[in-house]
């Protein structure tokens, strides 16, 4: 999938647009981490269907190091990309991985840092095989999907299932690094009522990972435009935010 407006300069003024709402969420997670009195989360640029030339941008003079796309040929893409190549950029893969797709992507992207979208045994070790024959040397960070909003049209493992794909991981994947749990909280969650169930949930099965396997920490990807401010309230350490720092998607 080739990136919309790929090819096109951006103006002084979309670059500085952009800039300016890097700027205000990076601010926002900054002061509402203190009030939390928690550590700043990871931000990862979510930079789907948007041409490289953002992307530059906002890693230049942005001072963004994350970035994540959803499919496995966008992604390849852009981390092969002339004017992307070059820079240390961590890319992000955050969409469903399709274990066809496995070995291209692992392949191309050397500078993957992470698959947050590990739903089952068979990804896994798949994943985990791929990685052993094209670069063993190599431990890749990866987080487990949970669909903690039991929602069908949405990808994930269930919560039920968690630790025993944790511990398939970790008894069976040697070249993967199983660090924490990633979900996509529902959209239409009134927040005067409470907290979000499904950032509650996500901690509970922190809780659980981190006693049952000995773990000092287990991170948690969870938040997007729509919710992130809740999310750093709730602990999470990853936020994936795309079109509040991008724009909207053509």
């Amino acid at each position: 999938m080739a990136a919309s407006g790929e090819g096109l300069e951006l103006s002084h003024s979309e670059s500085s647009e952009m800039i300016s709402r890097i700027k205000l969420v990076l601010d926002k997670m900054a002061s509402l981490s203190l009030e939390a009195g928690r550590p700043v989360p990871r931000l990862v640029a979510v930079s789907k269907t948007k041409p490289p030339e953002m992307i530059r941008v906002a890693h230049m003079e942005g001072g963004l190091l994350h970035f994540g796309e959803n499919y496995a040929q966008e992604l390849i893409e852009k981390a092969n990309h002339p004017l992307l190549s070059d820079l240390d950029i961590r890319w992000h893969f955050v969409g469903h991985l399709q274990r066809n797709k496995t070995n291209q992507l692992l392949s191309n992207v050397p500078k993957l840092w992470m698959i947050e979208t590990i739903d089952t045994p068979r990804l896994a070790s798949s994943v985990d095989g791929a990685l052993q024959r094209i670069n063993p040397d190599k431990k890749l960070r990866v987080l487990v999907q949970v669909n903690t909003s039991g929602e069908e049209s949405k990808h994930g493992c269930q919560p039920e299932d968690v630790p025993s794909l944790f511990e398939h991981m970790l008894s069976n994947c040697s070249s993967l690094n199983p660090i924490g749990l990633m979900t996509i909280g529902r959209p239409d969650h009134n927040y005067q009522m409470g907290p979000n169930p499904d950032f509650e949930l996500m901690k509970r099965l922190r809780d659980v990972l981190i006693g049952r396997f000995d773990l000092k920490e287990v991170e948690l990807s969870m938040g997007m435009s729509a919710d992130y401010e809740h999310a750093i309230h709730e602990g999470s350490t990853n936020l994936r935010i795309g079109s509040t720092i991008f724009g909207k998607r053509t």
